[in-house]
């Protein structure tokens, strides 16, 4: 039934987040029309959590992964991406976030906890 998941952000300035994830991030894009990007991204999972002081009932929030937070930040920052927060160890992984040109900012994070399976359609 399920074949993938389709994740937007939504930006002030489209054509510069498009340009950074492409070109700086990296992820592969394609063309859907009239430079309308779509990027590929690396395998994703999905969590439910409770809602706290910093997050009313309905909102999302996305965080890219990798295996090693400090040397993704110096990969990053080498290419001019600002961080708007040190690395902080929260127990279940390593987290800092970035700023998206044009789109606000995004998370990133080192897990430690359990991964799932991945999905296969």
């Amino acid at each position: 039934m399920l074949t993938g998941a389709h994740t937007i952000i939504y930006a002030e300035d489209a054509a510069k987040a498009r340009e950074f994830l492409r070109d700086v991030l990296k992820l592969p894009a394609v063309d859907a029309g009239e430079g309308w990007l779509i990027m590929g991204l690396p395998p994703g999972e999905v969590a439910c959590h409770p809602c706290d002081d910093d997050q009313a009932p309905g909102t999302h929030a996305l965080y890219l992964m990798c295996d090693d937070l400090q040397k993704a930040m110096a990969d990053l920052k080498a290419k001019g991406v600002e961080f708007t927060s040190p690395a902080a160890d929260r127990g279940w992984g390593i987290l800092t976030n970035f700023k998206i040109p044009g789109a606000g900012e995004i998370g990133l994070y080192q897990p430690r906890h359990a991964r799932p399976p991945q999905f296969k359609a």
